[in-house]
């Protein structure tokens, strides 16, 4: 895998794949890290004197068919604020302008407006690899998907290399995969053991305890036979829950919050064996054990909230989490949309070592996947 560092990139034009999928809202963007996270590549290209096209995604819009609503131009204007000068926006590769005039940086409009974009079509990924002199792939978020712009364009490129977030991402991650400190903990929630269990299995025999929340929680909960009224499980997956338990890393709640209702009737804190039929499970209490194996840990990876932190009924679980991993002394990666939203929620961004821009991609790479823009840089 080539990297920037190493290649001669003055006065060279460079295709740049990023993921600017960013929540817009009437035309404001809401949420600027995937934004700030892209720009030291984009600073160092343009420090070297490199041209720069750039490439996204935005949402889900029709191939074929760009809907207002999913076009680049709020993003492009963000970033002629930021680099105080005039940006192009292009909607055909086909544009004479593309890589001329004075401007360094310039845009292409939403790539998976583009026909072929999601069948990894050899004539679009052709066109992108081929376009400049050189195609950089930086964005982690969409490197689990093999489509044009992701992986078809790096291999049809002249020459390719990952960018500096990619390369932040891989190392990173790494860091928790293979080159960890222990003791090394886990925090696995969200809804569903089934979603989590690849990456449970590939954890298993690496740290040493994981902390389960949220529905995931609910399913160790049955396997251990315990009451838990009407809360989300999976009833088929108690199997496996009892077989992960019996590593005796798996960490479970002492108290949970109970609701009769997703609206907060009846809220109550509960023992764990002294639950009613009609109770949800919306919240977790984290435990004063939990709280300590969070303090004495050397490395923790955090992927899913302990509850539905969204609601402040049910918040108070993830955000005492959050705030026992910002304090903690140990070398932290957090990943998921969820757990970003925790921390954007509860605490400094800065409280937590690194956190991964990807979604799906942070958990197939968690699982030891190897993702199909990686494979292809390779």
């Amino acid at each position: 895998m080539n990297s920037l560092n190493s290649l001669e990139l003055e006065n060279k034009n460079i295709v740049l794949r990023v993921d600017l999928n960013v929540p817009i809202q009437d035309g404001k963007i809401l949420d600027r890290t995937r934004i700030d996270a892209v720009r030291p590549t984009i600073d160092f290209l343009l420090s070297q004197d490199s041209r720069i096209l750039l490439i996204s995604h935005l949402g889900r819009p029709t191939e074929g068919n760009l809907e207002s609503k999913y076009s680049l131009r709020p993003i492009k204007e963000e970033f002629e604020k930021i680099y105080n000068t005039k940006i192009d926006l292009f909607n055909d590769l086909e544009a004479k302008e593309i890589f001329q005039g004075k401007g360094k940086i310039q845009f292409l409009e939403n790539i998976r407006s583009f026909n072929g974009e999601s069948s990894n079509c050899p004539k679009l990924s052709n066109k992108l690899g081929t376009l400049g002199d050189l195609y950089v792939f930086d964005a982690f978020g969409t490197a689990h998907r093999k489509q044009a712009s992701t992986y078809g364009a790096i291999k049809s490129a002249l020459a390719s290399a990952p960018g500096l977030l990619l390369e932040k991402e891989i190392s990173s991650l790494k860091s928790v995969l293979d080159n960890y400190k222990n003791p090394y903990i886990a925090v696995i929630g969200g809804s569903k053991v089934s979603t989590k269990l690849g990456l449970i299995e590939n954890l298993i025999n690496k740290v040493d305890k994981i902390i389960v929340g949220g529905g995931i929680a609910n399913t160790f909960l049955l396997a251990k036979e315990y009451e838990i009224g009407e809360s989300l499980c999976e009833p088929d997956m108690v199997n496996i829950a009892e077989r992960l338990m019996n590593s005796g890393k798996i960490i479970l709640p002492e108290e949970v919050v109970t609701s009769k209702s997703f609206e907060g009737d009846s809220i109550r804190t509960k023992k764990i064996d002294k639950l009613d039929k009609d109770d949800l499970i919306l919240d977790l209490c984290l435990s004063n054990a939990m709280a300590e194996i969070i303090k004495n840990a050397s490395t923790i990876l955090w992927n899913g909230p302990l509850g539905v932190f969204e609601n402040e009924f049910f918040e108070k679980g993830t955000r005492d989490l959050a705030v026992e991993i910002e304090k903690a002394s140990a070398y932290t990666v957090a990943g998921g949309g969820e757990t970003l939203a925790a921390i954007s929620k509860f605490i400094n961004k800065d409280g937590v070592s690194y956190s991964s821009t990807g979604g799906g991609a942070f958990l197939e790479f968690m699982e030891g996947k190897v993702l199909p823009a990686i494979e292809a840089l390779s």
